[in-house]
């Protein structure tokens, strides 16, 4: 029941930054950074990111960035399928 809160809240706060982040890129404000967008997704919060990269149309045509994002989202997957046939 924590872990399901959890990566509700991470998601939650990862796609938010997402949100954010874009917001500030429109109005010139300060930046959130990318190891820190990078790192909510790492910490649990890739689907987060990847729907917040998505729908606020945001850091899609960086390159290094949108790879990164992949790599997380598939190990977290894989890590998900893993605990999933064990649990089954």
């Amino acid at each position: 029941m924590l872990a399901g809160l959890y990566l509700a809240l991470i998601n939650a706060a990862s796609f938010l930054a997402f949100g954010l982040d874009k917001q500030r890129a429109i109005r010139g404000a300060r930046r959130i950074s990318e190891r820190r967008l990078l790192g909510l997704a790492a910490a649990g919060g890739g689907l987060g990111a990847a729907a917040g990269q998505r729908l606020f149309r945001h850091k899609t045509r960086k390159v290094p960035f949108a790879g990164r994002l992949r790599l997380i989202l598939a190990v977290q997957a894989l890590l998900a399928a893993a605990c999933w046939l064990r649990l089954a």
